[in-house]
């Protein structure tokens, strides 16, 4: 899934500056509009899962995009041989390959029966779960007014979900175990900042998901037709592309620029869910988005004032 404030899949905002000669350039715009382009590519991986999850079970929908995400990521596997793959924390980084993957798997079984606009604004309370849990995993100190973002990210949920309303639908608990699922892995990789390659962690994502998968397959599997192997491949080719300018992103802007942007995806899959499934958002489903999104906003600027007061604070005397 791709939730819109989400670094690269497999990488967090801090490893988003590729190495071995991809030097940090600074041009907000182009940065800008690699992350537009990136979350275009994620809304229409999306979309194609909800039409594929009418006919094909979520694992193989899963499966089908693991088998492309790992493909794309075969060059790099083969450039660098076994020292790419070296790793010095194996049980996090499957840790957090799992929660990318159940990140993935539940989105998909929410977009099964969903809005795909609502599904992603759901999912959009993860900033939410990263804190509580950046404070129960890394020992963070939340301060008052975080805790306030909290409460009013968890008010848009329900604003967009309205629990015992008519309108709840069951299946609006998948884009929320979504959200946590991937603020698990959020959390894992800020534990391993600094000590793994980027390059790594995608891979040892792509492969720990892919074969979680491949056991799982025979017994969630239906026979698919060419159409639905082809439109398997093609999310599998437009996922991994938004991975790739997402990476490429980065290069170019700082997260606290960036991150804000790739909440244009709600918009993005307004329109692809009204083009393909005539399906159109109501009003709360706006509002509780918006109200989410202003927490994730709020959540974002108070992580960049800490960081910086940490580096203020670690810098030398003069």
């Amino acid at each position: 899934m791709p939730d819109c404030s989400r670094p690269p899949e497999g990488v967090s905002a801090a490893q988003t500056v590729p190495s071995h000669g991809s030097e940090r350039r600074d041009d907000p715009v182009r940065g800008i509009l690699m992350v537009v382009a990136a979350v275009f590519f994620f809304s229409c991986s999306d979309a194609t899962a909800k039409y594929l999850s009418q006919t094909l079970p979520s694992i193989e929908i899963g499966w089908m995009r693991y088998v492309g995400f790992t493909t794309l990521l075969l060059p790099l596997m083969i450039r660098g041989g076994p020292p790419v793959m070296k790793t010095a924390s194996p049980g996090l980084q499957i840790l957090r390959a799992l929660g990318m993957l159940g990140s993935a798997l539940f989105f998909i079984m929410g977009m099964r029966y969903l809005p795909l606009a609502e599904a992603a604004a759901t999912s959009y309370v993860s900033p939410v779960f990263v804190t509580v849990l950046s404070i129960l995993v890394l020992g963070e100190k939340i301060g008052p007014r975080r805790w306030a973002a909290v409460l009013v990210g968890l008010l848009g949920v329900l604003i967009v979900i309205r629990p015992g309303g008519a309108a709840f639908q069951p299946a609006a608990i998948f884009p929320i175990l979504s959200a946590m699922s991937w603020a698990t892995g959020v959390v894992i990789t800020r534990k391993m900042t600094g000590q793994e390659h980027p390059t790594t962690t995608l891979i040892w994502t792509a492969l720990t998901g892919l074969a979680v998968l491949t056991v799982l397959l025979p017994f969630n599997v239906a026979m698919p037709t060419a159409t639905e192997v082809a439109l398997g491949a093609l999310i599998g080719l437009v996922s991994t592309m938004g991975q790739w300018l997402m990476v490429q992103a980065y290069r170019f802007g700082e997260a606290s620029v960036l991150a804000p942007c790739s909440y244009v995806q709600i918009v993005w899959s307004t329109l692809l869910g009204f083009l393909i499934f005539g399906a159109l958002p109501d009003h709360w489903t706006f509002l509780g988005a918006g109200i989410i999104i202003a927490s994730g906003l709020y959540t974002a600027h108070r992580e960049r004032l800490r960081k910086k007061q940490q580096q203020n604070a670690a810098a030398p005397a003069p």
